[in-house]
């Protein structure tokens, strides 16, 4: 039984792949000189935002069935790689790193400093999951997780757009955020606290309310609510590292 119902989350995490690999298809077909090419950069974001969905939810299928399996955990890696780390650096280098080029050699634009940039992502994303793989605690997270890292970038495209952000800050945030990834930061796993207080009523109200939350504010506004909470998450690691240090200083 516990062979059949592998297919389960296996499908969800294959679902994630699909929905980064189309996500990287989407802003292939950008050309920055177009009007709608931010269309198809909030697009790919949304698919990245998505495909986090299904990569929380091939998780808990598994634990739900009692299918989990290390062929199961493996296809998770690849998938978060693909989503999370490729799918995010190529979608910042068509929107802010195209043109980052050094002039060498006495050759204008003649190193694509763009394409290193972006490549610092998938390697940050890659070097997390394997050490994730290796040992991790059962109750948070070692760095800031790839999904979590990814959906920062996929929000981004539908919070700003490409002329509101100078390059030079683009690429402060996509460096410190891939940086984090790879860090010694701690950041508890919101399934824990999700588990231990989990019931079909305080889903249903937690549903309630969020749908509340959107009619008040606007549905057109989701973007900016969810970034808020991604923000606050990723800040969350950030000043639990401040307070821990300032406590280990005094002592």
């Amino acid at each position: 039984m516990k062979l059949k119902l592998t297919w389960i989350p296996n499908t969800l995490t294959l679902g994630n792949l699909t929905l980064g690999f189309v996500s990287m298809l989407l802003v292939a077909e950008t050309n920055p000189s177009q009007a709608n090419s931010h269309e198809l950069y909030s697009l790919a974001g949304v698919f990245i935002i998505l495909a986090a969905l299904f990569d929380g939810f091939d998780g808990m299928a598994a634990r739900a069935l009692n299918c989990t399996s290390e062929l199961g955990a493996d296809l998770d890696s690849l998938a978060d790689l693909t989503t999370f780390g490729i799918a995010p650096g190529f979608l910042s280098y068509k929107m802010f790193f195209y043109d980052i080029k050094l002039d060498i050699f006495d050759k204008p634009d003649y190193f694509p400093l763009g394409m290193f940039i972006a490549a610092l992502y998938p390697i940050c994303a890659a070097y997390r999951l394997a050490r994730f793989n290796v040992a991790h605690d059962p109750k948070s997270f070692n760095g800031l997780p790839s999904p979590v890292a990814g959906v920062v970038i996929g929000i981004f495209p539908l919070v700003f757009s490409v002329s509101q952000v100078p390059v030079w800050i683009a690429v402060v945030f996509f460096v410190f955020t891939a940086l984090l990834m790879v860090s010694t930061l701690r950041y508890s796993k919101p399934q824990v606290a999700i588990r231990g207080l989990f019931s079909w009523k305080k889903l249903g109200i937690s549903i309630l309310g969020l749908g509340l939350l959107l009619l008040t504010i606007g549905f057109y506004q989701w973007p900016y609510v969810m970034y808020g909470a991604v923000g606050f998450y990723v800040f969350s690691g950030i000043v639990s590292f401040l307070i821990q240090t300032i406590q280990d200083y005094r002592v």
